[in-house]
């Protein structure tokens, strides 16, 4: 296949984008650093250094979208806020606007989006039809996804990524995290009990090749289908270290460092991959200590 991907230097591309290479597809990436992309991926990919020097998406065969500025990196002023959601909308309304123009447009547009879509929905089992709640993480995601939906049609079909937590080798929570639990001073965030939904990195690239390969369409959510608590991810990964893990980090003392956006280690949801495992995907990484143990090796 000829595919086109946005974001694919981020946490998930860099991973996704030699496996696709792998299996024989030809890879383009969108960027705005070349000389970054052609670090990670060296002479075997084409590279675009954005999207408006083309104005259709014809010879492809599928576009990925990852694409979107990271969230938890800075405090969610109103400023910033804005910078997460340009990153996102703006870029899919582009690739949106070359489905509509493509004479053959790609037979299929997967898109990024969060397990945030939901917002903190505490005790409750998540599943993709599950009613929101209507923070700024949803806001981000929902508006995102109807874009994204904007190529559907009779020639597209549109797969929506509702990604959780990406657990991976230098990069996302873990690198923010290990320096901290690797001196004994990691541990639960507020009371602890609040979910966290995580996925492999493996299992994120598997389901992404997944959806690529199969007739499937709309929301999915890209988690393991065990999510565990905060203080039940802080053990797992205190023993993986052989580090203690109990210096609990006060509800109050994280709403003051990180403002709004503490609703991300604080809040959370219990969502688990139902359509993904309905379709018949089957997951490799099931147990967090095992995925741990293998994405810190």
């Amino acid at each position: 296949m000829q595919i086109l991907i946005t974001g694919g230097t981020g946490l998930i591309g860099r991973h996704l984008v030699p496996r696709l290479l792998e299996l024989g597809h030809d890879v383009t990436v969108v960027t705005r650093n070349p000389e970054k992309a052609r670090v990670f991926f060296e002479q075997k990919v084409m590279l675009w250094k954005g999207l408006s020097e083309n104005s259709s998406l014809d010879g492809f065969d599928a576009a990925i979208n990852l694409a979107g500025e990271p969230i938890a990196d800075k405090r969610w002023t109103e400023a910033q806020k804005q910078r997460l959601c340009n990153s996102r909308w703006q870029i899919t309304e582009r690739l949106v606007e070359m489905f509509k123009t493509s004479q053959t447009p790609p037979s299929v547009f997967i898109s990024g989006s969060a397990a945030g879509y939901y917002g903190d929905l505490g005790e409750v089992v998540v599943n993709e039809d599950e009613p929101p709640h209507n923070e700024f993480t949803h806001k981000l995601c929902a508006r995102w996804e109807q874009i994204a939906c904007g190529a559907q049609s009779e020639h597209t079909r549109v797969c929506l990524l509702r990604t959780g937590v990406v657990l991976a080798p230098k990069g996302g929570i873990l690198a923010k995290l290990l320096p901290i639990f690797r001196l004994g001073l990691g541990g639960p965030m507020g009371d602890g009990r609040q979910y966290l939904a995580w996925i492999h990195i493996d299992d994120m690239v598997n389901g992404i090749l997944w959806l690529l390969d199969n007739d499937l369409r709309g929301p999915f959510n890209m988690v393991s289908p065990y999510p565990v608590r905060n203080e039940q991810f802080s053990h797992a990964l205190g023993h993986v270290l052989n580090r203690p893990a109990f210096m609990r980090a006060p509800a109050t003392a994280v709403k003051m460092m990180m403002g709004e956006s503490s609703v991300l280690v604080l809040g959370g949801q219990r969502a688990l991959p139902k359509r993904l495992e309905e379709s018949g995907f089957g997951f490799r990484w099931y147990d967090l200590e095992e995925a741990l143990g293998d994405v810190v090796r």
